[in-house]
């Protein structure tokens, strides 16, 4: 189990180490043909900033060759915003007086139409933390629902027990999104007070389960801007290549979530709650090169958080999946577009205009997981 090794690694000690790295550590790292999480710690290091532009040069290098010039396109559906959850960076925590709704079987195909229409094949399906509401049956039953639609099913919902995500697969799930916000335990809690989401060793082993069922592809990342983002994607890192020593059958992504301001408070009285990132848009180009350079197999996914300007310059350098026309409510789509959303979304463009962006700067994108749709009998 990854909990054994993530203790071999005090967060403190992580943290100096990163920070002590010199000129020289960045300079041998980028020179050897494969990099260990010790190069990993120099090229996410503060020392690593003037070498930047060599960095982004060998990681555009080394995504091309692995992956083409492609860029797989996905869009999220969020189910409900219901959530047992307090976490004090999110609209749908428990203690945000916002209205609540999860999506019935005829409002879930009225969304699906709407993402079909886009082009899309490839969805991610989302819920808030509430195991009453939308448990294993809701979440079997939705999937059931929309595996006609799709050639590729994502999830990003609650931490399961390895039967019940057994119970999903064979309903047709591809991939679950688990990120664990961060890897700093003690203050894990601070940011978790309430509910089972709080518990985080439970947290922290669930793509042990994940691996233990089966998956086909499980996505890793931190909540960037909750703490040090050095430290906390060194356990990233660390976690990644556990797993695919652990697992290796299952396939992995990584992705960039930076904390965005979100909505709280009711239609008589709402506001806006944000966080200091700690990320500058220079530092997260350094963490997607970092990461390429590491594992050149690896699939690295940018969501519409980020701003248009950024996403345009950044794909070449690393990313291999993107979304766009993203809603972050349930409903979003079609059947509630007022809604409130989980976070702000920064690039409002819509999945023809990501796709002719792509093209223009010579890639192709991918509305299918093809690598999967061979292997469906």
């Amino acid at each position: 189990m990854f909990e054994s090794v993530f203790h071999q690694y005090p967060w403190d000690e992580v943290k100096r180490s990163i920070y002590s790295k010199t000129a020289a550590d960045v300079e041998r790292a980028l020179l050897k043909p494969k990099r260990s999480l010790e190069d990993f710690k120099a090229l996410v290091s503060p020392a690593a900033l003037p070498y930047l532009e060599q960095m982004a040069q060998l990681s555009h290098l080394a995504t091309q060759k692995r992956f083409g010039k492609t860029l797989q396109m996905y869009a999220p559906l969020y189910l409900s915003n219901e959530c047992q959850n307090i976490c004090t960076y999110c609209a749908f925590s428990q203690d945000n007086k916002i209205p609540r709704r999860t999506l019935t079987h005829t409002e879930i195909l009225q969304e699906v139409a709407v993402l079909k229409e886009m082009g899309y094949d490839h969805v991610l399906l989302v819920t808030g933390e509430a195991n009453h509401t939308v448990g294993v049956p809701y979440l079997k039953n939705a999937i059931e629902l929309i595996r006609p639609h799709f050639a590729h099913i994502s999830m990003e919902v609650q931490p399961l027990d390895q039967d019940a995500y057994e119970v999903l697969m064979e309903a047709g799930l591809h991939t679950v999104l688990v990120y664990q916000e961060t890897y700093h335990q003690e203050n894990y809690k601070l940011h978790h007070p309430k509910g089972k989401k709080s518990n985080f060793t439970y947290r922290l082993s669930t793509p042990d389960r994940l691996g233990k069922a089966g998956i086909y592809k499980m996505g890793l990342g931190v909540l960037i801007g909750l703490e040090d983002w050095r430290t906390d994607c060194f356990y990233t890192a660390l976690h990644l290549d556990y797993l695919e020593k652990t697992y290796w059958q299952t396939k992995y992504s990584i992705s960039f979530p930076r904390l965005r301001p979100i909505e709280v408070g009711t239609s008589e009285q709402s506001a806006l709650k944000s966080f200091n990132t700690y990320m500058t848009d220079k530092e997260l180009v350094q963490l997607i090169c970092a990461y390429r350079l590491l594992n050149e197999e690896v699939e690295l996914s940018l969501s519409t958080r980020e701003s248009e300007r950024f996403r345009d310059h950044v794909i070449k350098l690393g990313i291999t999946s993107i979304s766009a026309g993203s809603k972050t409510n349930p409903g979003g789509y079609a059947v509630e577009p007022q809604s409130l959303e989980q976070f702000e979304i920064s690039d409002e463009r819509s999945p023809q205009e990501i796709a002719q962006m792509i093209r223009r700067q010579g890639y192709e994108p991918v509305w299918k997981d093809w690598d999967r749709s061979f292997q469906v009998k």
